[in-house]
């Protein structure tokens, strides 16, 4: 566990080895649009210890291998992808999950990690998958890693009515708000 103060300072002085790091959902969402949707910030504002969130880890550096496809279709994006990104569904934690023999490709991988702190826009968490890729960027299940709220993907099912019931009033309009505009 870290002190309050110091998550951000943690943050920004985590490094993964081979140039990977975790994608901000933000500029991935403004990039790609529907295709890529994050949760919104009145959604984020209510993210505390104990709940699971999705991120992602990636590397520039292994951005397409010689013996693979050129295009091919990634699951996570539901798109075609020169990159497909490796995906857990549900925090191993909550669903057993069998061992599982993905051979190392250098590709990105979304996982799930549960919260155990949190100060403003950075968080820290418990990775809780077994990461495919750890061989290449380090992370392995239970590790600690410190993220900011950007780089958030996705916040775990299990904790939609839980946030909503602890919501304000102003913050359930704003997010009837976004919901109202999801349908457009």
């Amino acid at each position: 566990m870290t002190n309050s103060g110091s998550i951000e300072s943690s943050f920004r002085k985590q490094a993964f080895p081979n140039g990977y790091e975790f994608v901000n959902g933000v500029a991935m969402h403004a990039e790609n649009g529907d295709r890529f949707r994050i949760p919104p910030d009145v959604i984020k504002k209510y993210i505390r210890a104990e709940q699971y969130v999705e991120l992602r880890l990636d590397s520039n550096r292994f951005s397409m291998q010689d013996h693979a496809p050129e295009k091919c279709y990634c699951e996570s994006c539901e798109c075609e992808s020169n990159k497909p990104i490796l995906r857990h569904e549900h925090p191993a934690s909550l669903v057993s999950i069998p061992p599982q023999n993905v051979p190392s490709r250098g590709w990105g991988e979304d996982f799930w990690v549960r919260i155990t702190e949190r100060d403003g826009p950075y968080f820290v968490g418990v990775v809780d998958n077994p990461l495919y890729e750890a061989r290449l960027h380090g992370i392995k299940q239970g590790d600690e890693v410190f993220f900011h709220g950007d780089h958030m993907l996705a916040i775990h099912d299990i904790h939609r009515q839980e946030i909503v019931l602890s919501m304000e009033a102003d913050d359930l309009k704003k997010l009837a708000q976004w919901l109202g505009s999801q349908q457009q």
